[in-house]
């Protein structure tokens, strides 16, 4: 098709794609085509501006390696994560869901932990917390057997592989739910942390006033035969940013009750001192296809 003016250019690249085999990649290739476009017309995008998206999105490969996907980064900066998250499940988009996203530092094979015990496995100064889980399906049966990995930042913020003061696999480990789909464990209180912003992305955020900060939350990834691995945080709603986070991954449903006790009141463990916290969390997991997501940090 011979162009003869800037309206044909979008027919002509959708009739050039349209023999791709593959139906549902034809499908995302014609709207790519035609929102792209749209977009570019509506902006009324200069040429300049085009080249410095060019070099804008070079960048986020550039910057991307086997510790850090700065495109992933991007993603959810932009709610596109969340997003894509909340359409996929909760009855695709229509209910609220406890699933939500995995992050970063997943890792496999954490420590079995038998119910009730504790995933601290070296000295992690902070107030304690006691964390009693149900994961159940969908019409309110308890769950059995699903093998639950749990995960989460230190009180100062960082995760075990950023801070060579932690012991490996402090604090995470995997549990197995009993008949009532519960288990229980111990930690202490997470906090917030930044994301990183020496790239791309944090040229996005300074240039919209934003802050850098993703509220406390715990990581739990369940996985069990016959249902969809549910990837879930579960958000501490006293977090100074809880309204605000970079990456826009707080729901109203995971929203946690972790309620705070003070210094003396009687705690599950006879050593506590000071104030802790306890946490009374269900899950609701969805019909599918088991299968554990690649570890995003080798």
């Amino acid at each position: 098709m011979i162009i003869r003016k800037q309206e044909d250019v979008t027919p002509a690249v959708l009739e050039a794609y349209q023999n791709i085999e593959d139906p549902r990649l034809r499908e995302i290739v014609q709207i790519l085509v035609k929102h792209l476009h749209g977009f570019i017309r509506e902006a009324k995008l200069r040429e300049d501006e085009f080249q410095k998206a060019c070099d804008f999105i070079a960048r986020l490969g550039q910057r991307t390696n086997a510790t850090h996907n700065e495109v992933v980064l991007m993603s959810g900066s932009l709610g596109v994560s969340s997003l894509v998250c909340l359409l996929n499940n909760g009855n695709m988009g229509q209910t609220e869901t406890t699933y939500n996203l995995l992050g970063p530092f997943w890792r496999m094979n954490s420590p079995k932990t038998e119910s009730g015990g504790t995933i601290i496995r070296s000295p992690t100064p902070g107030p304690a917390i006691f964390v009693d889980c149900w994961f159940k399906d969908q019409k309110g049966n308890p769950i059995e057997g699903a093998l639950v990995d749990i995960w989460h930042s230190s009180p100062e913020g960082f995760y075990e592989q950023q801070d060579p003061k932690q012991a490996d696999m402090n604090l995470r480990g995997q549990f197995t739910t009993d008949a009532k789909g519960h288990f229980a464990f111990r930690s202490v209180k997470p906090a917030g942390y930044p994301i990183p912003i020496d790239g791309p992305v944090g040229d996005l955020i300074r240039a919209s006033g934003r802050h850098n900060y993703r509220p406390a939350h715990l990581h739990f990834l369940a996985f069990r035969d016959g249902f969809k691995t549910l990837v879930s945080q579960i958000y501490a709603p006293d977090d100074p940013v809880i309204e605000t986070d970079v990456q826009f991954g707080v729901t109203r449903a995971l929203l946690g009750d972790y309620v705070k006790h003070e210094a003396g009141e009687k705690a599950p463990a006879g050593d506590v001192e000071g104030e802790w916290y306890s946490l009374n969390q269900t899950f609701v997991m969805e019909p599918g296809v088991a299968k554990l997501p690649r570890a995003p940090i080798q």
